[in-house]
C-alpha cells in the first residue's frame, strides 16, 4: 500500500513537472531577458523552473534517459562536456571545481528538459514559441520607440530589461527575427502572415539599430537555409526580398557598416590563433582565462568566434564533437523537414552559426544571450528529432487539396456524418474515409495544431501502444483554411451497434466486462480520450477493441489521475443508451473488468462516481 501510494505521488509530481513547470520555465527562458532587471534573475528562473525540475523528473523516471542516450546530438554533447571537464586537470587551478561543473550540468538539463517538454507537451510547443516571440515583439517595439525619441548620430540600440550591450542585444533581436522569418515561410494561413511579416520587419529594425553587422550576415544565412530546406513559391519571394533588403541596408547604412572597420577582430583572432598554437590538440583547459589586448589599452575576454573559443579552451579533440552536433543537427532537420518545428529550429541554429563566426567564445556558460545562438536551438532540434523518430510528431506531409480535387474525391461518396455547413465524414468509392475539419479562428489552438494533424499523430501514438486505430493515408489542407484526413477504416462495428444487436444478457454482460478492462488499459497507459463513448469504440473482427475519431485525445506521462478518470466517465454518462448498458444493467461487470487492470482506489472512485449520478443524461 505504501509503495502504491509513493508511486501515485511520484506520478503526479512527474505530471506536474512535465505538463506545467517545464513549459513555464521554457517560456521564461526565451523571453524573460526582455523585461527582467538583470541576468542573475534570469539564471535563477531557469534553474528553479526548468533545469532543477528536469533533474527531479529524471530522478523520478530514469528510463526517460534511454531515448536521450540514443540521440547522436546528445551523445556528441556528452563527449564534448566530458572532454571539457577533463580539461580541468591541465587547466589553471584556483577556482572551485564544483562551480565549474554547474554550467555543463545545466546545459545537459536544458536538453533533457526540452526532450520531456516535446514528448509530453508537444501540443503547446508552438504556442509557447509564439507567445515568447510576441513578448519579444512588444518589448522591442517599446525599445525602438524610446530609442527613436533620443536618437543621435552614432548611438546604438541597447534595449531595456536585462540588456546592457548592443552586440548581445542583437543576438536576441536576430533570434526572434529569424523566428518570424521561419513563421512567414511555413505558416499555412495568410492571417498569420499579416502578423509575421510586420513582426519580422520590427525585429530586423532593432538589429539595424544595434549597429551590429554580424547578425545581418547570420540572418542572410538563415534566409538562404530557409529557401533550401522548404523550397516553394515563397522562397522566390524571400530571395527577392533578401536582395532588396540587402541593397537598402547597404544604401542607407553603408557608413555604419564600413566606418568601424573590422572592430579589431583580425587582431584578436591573430592573437588567439597564436595561443591556440601552444596547445592545439587539447587546448588550455575549460577554466582557462582569456585576455586579449589588440592594442587599444584594455582586454577582450572573448575571442569573438565560437570556433576559436572551442579550439582555445578544449583544442581539436573538443572541436570534433562540437562540429559533429552542429552538422548532425542540420542534417537531421533536413531529413525530417516534414515537421515545421524542425524547419524553424534549424533556421534558428543557422542564425546562431552565422552569428558565432565572429561573436561569442564562452563554450559552456550560464544561461545568457549566447545560449540563443547555440544551445537553445540545438536542444530543440535534438528533442524534436527524438520524438519524430518515435513517431510522436507528425510524419506525413500536408498536401494542398483544391476544391476541384475535393469534388472529384467526394463524387458518389456516401455521407456518414454532416452538419449545417455540409459533410463532415465521407466514405469514398474505394472504401476509405475522408474526415473534414472546419476552419477555426486563426488565434485558437487549432491554428497551431490542426485537428487533422492531431488525428494522425494520435492514431500513430496509439498504434505504437498496441491499440488498433485507423491507418492515416494522407493529410490535406484546403483553400478555405479547413483541413482533412484521409484514412483506411478499421474493420468492425461500433460497440454501441454490437450491444444493440445482442439479445442474450449474459453475452452483453461479458462484452461490457471486456470493455471495462479496455477502458482501464487506456487509463493506465495515460490515454485521456475526451470523446470516449460507445460510438467511438469499435469491436473488430477478431474481437479486440479499437478507437476512432481521435482528434480529441491526449496521452499523459503517467496513468490518469482520479479526476481525469471521473471526467471520462461523466462524458459517457451523458449518453442515455450508454448509461443504461454500462452504469445500470451491467455496472458490476464493468467494475469487474476495470478492476483487472486498475487499482482498488480507481475502482472505488468509479463506483462512487456512478452511484452519485453526477450528470443528467442527454438523448443523442
Amino acid at each position: 500500500m505504501q509503495l502504491r501510494g509513493f508511486s501515485s505521488t511520484s506520478n503526479r509530481v512527474f505530471d506536474f513537472i512535465s505538463l506545467w513547470i517545464l513549459p513555464t520555465g521554457y517560456l521564461l527562458l526565451l523571453c524573460a531577458l526582455f523585461f527582467l532587471p538583470g541576468r542573475s534573475v534570469h539564471h535563477k528562473l531557469f534553474y528553479g523552473l526548468f533545469s532543477i525540475p528536469a533533474l527531479i523528473a529524471l530522478c523520478l523516471r530514469p528510463r526517460e534517459l534511454k531515448e536521450l542516450l540514443r540521440e547522436p546530438i546528445f551523445i556528441a554533447l556528452l563527449l564534448f562536456v566530458a572532454w571539457a571537464l577533463l580539461s580541468l586537470s591541465w587547466g589553471p587551478g584556483g577556482e572551485p571545481v564544483g562551480g565549474m561543473f554547474k554550467p555543463p550540468l545545466h546545459t545537459l538539463l536544458l536538453f533533457a528538459g526540452s526532450y520531456l517538454l516535446v514528448r509530453y507537451r508537444n501540443d503547446i510547443l508552438q504556442p509557447l514559441l509564439f507567445t515568447a516571440a510576441l513578448v519579444a515583439l512588444i518589448a522591442t517595439t517599446c525599445f525602438l520607440f524610446q530609442f527613436a525619441r533620443v536618437y543621435e548620430p552614432g548611438m546604438r540600440l541597447v534595449g531595456g530589461g536585462a540588456f546592457d550591450n548592443p552586440l548581445l542585444s542583437s543576438h536576441l533581436f536576430g533570434f526572434f527575427s529569424a523566428y518570424w522569418l521561419a513563421v512567414t515561410m511555413t505558416c499555412k494561413r495568410r492571417q498569420m502572415m499579416w502578423l509575421s511579416v510586420p513582426a519580422m520587419a520590427i525585429m530586423f529594425m532593432a538589429v539595424i539599430g544595434t549597429g551590429s553587422r554580424t547578425p545581418l550576415v547570420a540572418l542572410t544565412m538563415a534566409a538562404l537555409w530557409l529557401c533550401f530546406i522548404c523550397w516553394n513559391r515563397r522562397s522566390l519571394g524571400l530571395l527577392a526580398a533578401l536582395a532588396a533588403s540587402g541593397i537598402a541596408v547597404l544604401t542607407a547604412f553603408s557608413q555604419m557598416i564600413i566606418e568601424r572597420g573590422d572592430s579589431y577582430r583580425l587582431e584578436i583572432w591573430q592573437q588567439v590563433l597564436h595561443l591556440i598554437g601552444e596547445h592545439p590538440w587539447i587546448g588550455h583547459g575549460y577554466n582557462a582565462s582569456l585576455a586579449i589586448d589588440p592594442g587599444v589599452g584594455y582586454n577582450f575576454q572573448e575571442p569573438h568566434s565560437f570556433v576559436l573559443g572551442v579550439l582555445f579552451y578544449v583544442g581539436i579533440f573538443g572541436l570534433l564533437p562540437w562540429l559533429f552536433f552542429l552538422a548532425w543537427g542540420l542534417l537531421s532537420s533536413w531529413r525530417q523537414r516534414v515537421q515545421p518545428l524542425l524547419i524553424m529550429a534549424s533556421t534558428l541554429l543557422v542564425f546562431g552559426i552565422g552569428a558565432g563566426l565572429t561573436e561569442g567564445g564562452g563554450i559552456i556558460s550560464r544561461p545568457k544571450e549566447h545560449w540563443f545562438l547555440l544551445w537553445i536551438p540545438l536542444a530543440l532540434i535534438a528533442a524534436l528529432s527524438i520524438n519524430q523518430r518515435a513517431r510522436r510528431l507528425l510524419t506525413l506531409p500536408v498536401q494542398k487539396l483544391s476544391a476541384t480535387d475535393l469534388q472529384g474525391m467526394s463524387r458518389e461518396a456516401q455521407i456518414i456524418e454532416e452538419d449545417g455547413l455540409g459533410p463532415k465524414v465521407l466514405r469514398l468509392n474505394d472504401g476509405t474515409f475522408l474526415k473534414l475539419f472546419r476552419r477555426r479562428r486563426w488565434y485558437t489552438s487549432g491554428s497551431f495544431n490542426p485537428y487533422s494533424e492531431r488525428f494522425a499523430v494520435n492514431s500513430e501514438q496509439l498504434r505504437q501502444m498496441g491499440i488498433p486505430t485507423p491507418q492515416v493515408l494522407n493529410l490535406y489542407r484546403l483553400a478555405d483554411g479547413s483541413s482533412a484526413v484521409h484514412y483506411a477504416p478499421l474493420p468492425g462495428h461500433t460497440l454501441r451497434q454490437v450491444l444493440q444487436s445482442i439479445t442474450a444478457p449474459a453475452v452483453r454482460q461479458a462484452l461490457v466486462e471486456r470493455f471495462g478492462k479496455f477502458m482501464a488499459q487506456l487509463h493506465e497507459k495515460g490515454v485521456y480520450f475526451r470523446s470516449l463513448h460507445l460510438g467511438n469504440v469499435l469491436v473488430l473482427e477478431d474481437g479486440e477493441f479499437g478507437l476512432i475519431d481521435l482528434a480529441d485525445l491526449r496521452v499523459y506521462p503517467t496513468p490518469l489521475s482520479l479526476s481525469l478518470r471521473q471526467r471520462n466517465l461523466r462524458h459517457m454518462q451523458r449518453y442515455t443508451v450508454d448509461k443504461r448498458w454500462l452504469f445500470e444493467d451491467h455496472f458490476e461487470a464493468l467494475l469487474q473488468g476495470y478492476a483487472t487492470m486498475a487499482s482498488k482506489s480507481a475502482v472505488d472512485n468509479l463506483h462512487k462516481q456512478v452511484l452519485a449520478g453526477n450528470t443528467p443524461a442527454q438523448v443523442h
